[in-house]
């Protein structure tokens, strides 16, 4: 492995028989070619803490501790500093921060990137991070003219003395502030100030995206390395039996055989020749933990488990005896699949191991895990390591596993060279830790007036949390399987939850919302269903049920309002549908408008209204963004996907079999943005978990039936139309 100089090495050697000297900076959004004197001036870039630097040509680097998949953490979070420190937008640029322990999110004590939390977890220390350097430039501007701070201020990137006109860039006074003390608390500017937050500025990563600049963990290229492909069982448990490593190594370019705990690993100088490879081995397994899993027995398995006790989440009153004594009970079992994530980029991961040293290219959610399971894999320090975080092809929770990463390393270290592991499409399908199956059975009581009097509320679901954060598991109850139960905020008397645990050898991990996605459908879908019960319309109906609720009381009016709840419908809709979900801390309201094809059982969702409360708002434009990608992503799911199973594994084994939406399907979307001033709420996943709901009593409002089982397919829907 080649040795890493520093800059002013550079600097020193390069210059030493040159009249000219270029070095290259490697940024997330490309390469940059410094002068050696613009390099020498990087070096001496004023970094009064490690969220950002100045540099003497007044660049200002703000160092990103979080992951960039799509949802715009790359210019929210510099607009946080940027705004603090007065700096000119158009002098901002945006690094990725290694994996490190003084980049760890404060809040959760680890570098991730999940929860829709990056904004609201950063938003305190990058403006106390750029209000420090704001006041240090301040401090050295006065000193430099011998006039009182109070007397400068600042201002796109310039200090200006008023009484004498005189001005200083901060590039200027980089020097002279870096000798100053960091001021630890120092004062914030009142929110009627901001420049930067609170509008739509244009995303730092677009032109390095759409020109091609922008570097994927795919896009990496080491000197030397070699391609990995894997050779995969069907079946969970499943192990190797026998394969053929001398017809592999006879496939040209092939250069190496490693055998996995996962698989067969070909090493190859090209990716050609290593998938070649893995066919060559013609390698038989094993029937696995348990060959006779398919679709069928697993559903059986999941409602079968409805009628365990389980354990007790919530229980607010006395549900039973509410429900024994209500003039009216509703009953309703749901049912929701297993859903892969299917990432634009495969999984992927470059590793390079040397004696003392260790460097990996990953598109990952969770540097804290990536660097932990390399020290684990090469026993070197943490010092020792680097983990370059690359952008990321999409992630909705599935890169923060490290699975990836620690076949990469084994390969690495068993080859002796560096190593780019690339997954196929069939593998990201068929080896995903999914979004977890569930099923739900709930009870409604309603009074002689059609007031919801009781909810009791059974979900059967694997647990995410029993393997990915142990501890968070707390009396047996995982968090996130009765996310949006537990915390429910229609003001019902008695309301019980119970949670069933089911296990099963289907892997299960964090998708898009988590908890919320699942539980958002049931609980709004069995809302609508209690709604016309009572005989009440379903948006009074809501309100009704959250009289000390301002804020998801709002989300829904104002939908309601901004979609025309009460105007007849057109443009060939047919039925209009109503819900909300709290999630991430945001309140997410959405209106569906549909129809359906009695002949064919096909639903046209025209169009969606959306509103959205996630508090104080950092950039409109992201937020409206991320609000239609989660609506898009939601309704895909909802609409046509679901992982089947045969013999022991995944039958689903790429787009052919698990159809995503497509754009010809995509529905007018309408996203309006409720600024409440409330403490920061996520963005990246809250919009999801209300379409599908809102789709689901939309088709009820205009066919009259029922869709309790997702997806929404058009055998699902005729099914339902001849049973109705």
């Amino acid at each position: 492995m080649g040795k890493t100089i520093t800059r002013r090495e550079f600097i020193k050697t390069s210059m030493a028989g040159a009249g000219l000297a270029i070095a290259v900076s490697l940024t997330p959004c490309g390469c940059r070619l410094l002068s050696a004197g613009e390099a020498e001036r990087e070096a001496k870039a004023f970094s009064p803490n490690v969220w950002l630097k100045i540099g003497s040509d007044n660049i200002v680097s703000v160092i990103v501790n979080k992951s960039e998949m799509g949802q715009g953490v790359f210019t929210a979070l510099p607009m946080i500093v940027a705004d603090e420190l007065d700096a000119d937008w158009k002098q901002i640029h945006a690094e990725f921060a290694p994996a490190a322990d003084k980049y760890k999110d404060p809040a959760w004590g680890r570098q991730s990137t999940g929860g829709s939390s990056s904004v609201s977890h950063m938003y305190e220390p990058l403006r106390k991070a750029g209000a420090s350097a704001r006041q240090m430039l301040l401090a050295a501007a006065a000193k430099t003219w011998g006039v009182p701070v109070s007397e400068c201020n600042a201002k796109k990137g310039t200090v200006l003395h008023e009484k004498t006109e005189r001005t200083l860039t901060y590039g200027e006074l980089t020097v002279k502030a870096a000798g100053l003390a960091v001021p630890q608390n120092p004062p914030l500017k009142d929110k009627d100030l901001f420049t930067y937050i609170g509008t739509p500025l244009p995303r730092l990563d677009i032109d390095a995206k759409v020109n091609g600049v922008a570097r994927f963990g795919i896009d990496t290229q080491v000197p030397g390395m070699l391609y990995a492909a894997i050779a995969r069982p069907h079946a969970y448990g499943s192990k190797a039996v026998a394969f053929n490593q001398d017809a592999a190594m006879k496939i040209k370019g092939v250069r190496n055989v490693v055998a996995l705990q996962t698989g067969i690993a070909v090493c190859a100088e090209t990716p050609d020749a290593a998938w070649e490879g893995t066919a060559a081995l013609k390698a038989k397994w094993d029937k696995g933990a348990e060959p006779g899993l398919d679709t069928e027995s697993l559903r059986k398995r999941f409602l079968a488990d409805l009628d365990r006790e389980g354990l007790s989440a919530r229980n607010d009153g006395d549900a039973k005896a509410a429900l024994a004594r209500a003039a009216k009970k509703v009953e309703a079992v749901y049912a929701l699949p297993y859903l892969s994530h299917t990432t634009m980029e495969p999984m992927n991961c470059t590793v390079r191991i040397g004696p003392d040293a260790c460097e990996l290219w990953v598109p990952t959610q969770n540097q804290t895990g990536v660097l932990a399971l390399a020290q684990k894999e090469t026993g070197l320090k943490p010092g020792q390591i680097r983990v370059n975080t690359t952008y990321l092809g999409g992630g909705y929770g599935r890169r923060f596993e490290t699975d990836s990463v620690e076949e990469a390393l084994k390969i690495a270290k068993a080859v002796k060279k560096p190593v780019k592991l690339i997954w196929k499409r069939e593998e990201d399908m068929q080896h995903d830790f999914y979004r977890p199956a569930n099923c739900s059975q709930v009870e409604g009581g309603l009074d002689e007036k059609g007031r919801l009097v009781a909810w009791a509320h059974t979900i059967v679901c694997p647990s995410i949390f029993a393997r990915a954060f142990p501890d968070r598991v707390k009396d047996g109850i995982d968090p996130a399987a009765v996310e949006g139960l537990k915390n429910l905020e229609y003001e019902v008397p008695n309301i019980s939850v119970r949670y069933v645990r089911i296990d099963t050898p289907v892997p299960v991990g964090f998708w898009r919302s988590v908890g919320s996605s699942h539980n958002g459908f049931t609980v709004e879908s069995f809302a609508d269903e209690m709604a016309h019960a009572a005989g009440k319309d379903p948006l009074e109906f809501r309100v009704n049920l959250l009289k000390n609720h301002p804020r998801p009381r709002r989300v829904l009016e104002v939908a309601a309002e901004k979609a025309g709840w009460s105007r007849p419908l057109s443009g060939g809709a047919e039925g209009k549908g109503i819900a909300q979900v709290f999630s991430f801390g945001t309140y997410v309201a959405q209106v569906a408008e549909v129809s359906v094809d009695r002949e064919d059982g096909i639903i046209r969702v025209h169009r969606v209204v959306c509103a959205v409360d996630c508090g104080d708002v950092v950039n409109p434009a992201i937020i409206t963004a991320q609000m239609e990608g989660g609506i898009l992503m939601g309704l895909s799911a909802a609409m046509k996907e679901a992982i089947a199973f045969k013999d022991g594994g995944v039958a689903t084994s790429n787009f052919d079999t698990y159809p995503l939406l497509r754009i010809s399907e995509a529905p007018k979307i309408e996203v309006h943005i409720l600024e409440s001033g409330e403490k920061l709420g996520g963005i990246g996943e809250p919009g999801l978990p209300p379409i599908a709901p809102a789709v689901a009593n939309a088709v009820f409002n205009a066919a009259g039936i029922r869709l309790r089982m997702l997806p929404m397919t058009p055998t699902t829907v005729s099914e339902a139309m001849k049973k109705a």
